[in-house]
């Protein structure tokens, strides 16, 4: 069991790849703290999966853009489990509008949540990963972020370009001891791309050299990768997990 007695904070764990990824941690022996905002429900059920695997976890609610909130829920983790070793920041939303339609508050809860919420998570998750001596920083990019394939996401591939960046800036600040790293995931099935048109769909795949869409549970495994040991001497990259998209 590579992470046992690791506490592991993934934002945005309700659903999708955070979900996934807290499931697959707490398979392999860490302590869970199941970040979400509002998706309570969804979030203590994830809690439940986590008991049965037999793996302790706890919720807690917080919005990752907002700073207050951001240190209450540090505070907390902290205080059930005495420590953080690893960070997943996971959290992120998307406004499918056509460019000129979206709105400045969209622009700024797009990079509030998806960058400003790496920043945050980070700052105040840093001084627990110091105190253990090592830890590892796993944030959760796009391929959107490395290219525009449309610009009704033209926020969303900002913020997550900003993330790779971001990404490259902490593991300099934080090196030697904590690892930061990346993970760029193309076309995933997850609820965020539930509501896409099926046409679209079949036109997306064709450009997949694997010829469907990822599972959340194979980004799931490439942060884990990228979280243990076995990746010991790599910081600082973006993983890309795309399936090859052509």
């Amino acid at each position: 069991m590579r992470f046992k007695d690791k506490v592991v904070l993934i934002t945005g764990a309700s659903r999708g790849i955070g979900k996934a990824t807290a499931l697959l941690f707490a398979e392999e022996g860490a302590k869970i703290i199941v970040n979400y905002n509002n998706a309570e429900r969804e979030a203590n059920k994830v809690v439940e999966e986590i008991s049965k695997i037999g793996s302790e976890s706890i919720a807690i609610k917080g919005d990752v853009s907002n700073e207050e909130e951001v240190k209450n829920m540090i505070s907390e983790a902290v205080k059930r489990f005495g420590k953080i070793n690893i960070l997943v920041n996971n959290a992120g939303i998307v406004f499918d509008i056509p460019l000129f339609e979206k709105t400045v508050d969209q622009w700024i809860k797009t990079l509030g949540v998806n960058l400003i919420g790496v920043f945050l998570c980070s700052k105040y998750s840093v001084p627990f990963l110091k105190k253990e001596k090592t830890g590892a920083i796993v944030n959760i990019s796009s391929t959107n972020g490395l290219d525009t394939l449309d610009t009704e996401s033209a926020d969303y591939d900002a913020s997550k370009s900003g993330v790779i960046s971001l990404t490259k800036n902490l593991a300099t600040e934080l090196a030697p001891n904590i690892r930061v790293n990346c993970v760029a995931p193309g076309w995933i099935n997850t609820d965020i791309n539930k509501g896409l048109p099926k046409d679209y769909i079949t036109e997306e795949t064709e450009h997949i050299l694997m010829k469907r869409f990822g599972k959340p549970e194979e980004i799931a495994k490439a942060v884990l990768f990228l979280a243990s040991d076995d990746a010991s001497f790599i910081t600082g990259t973006t993983l890309v997990v795309d399936g090859r998209y052509t």
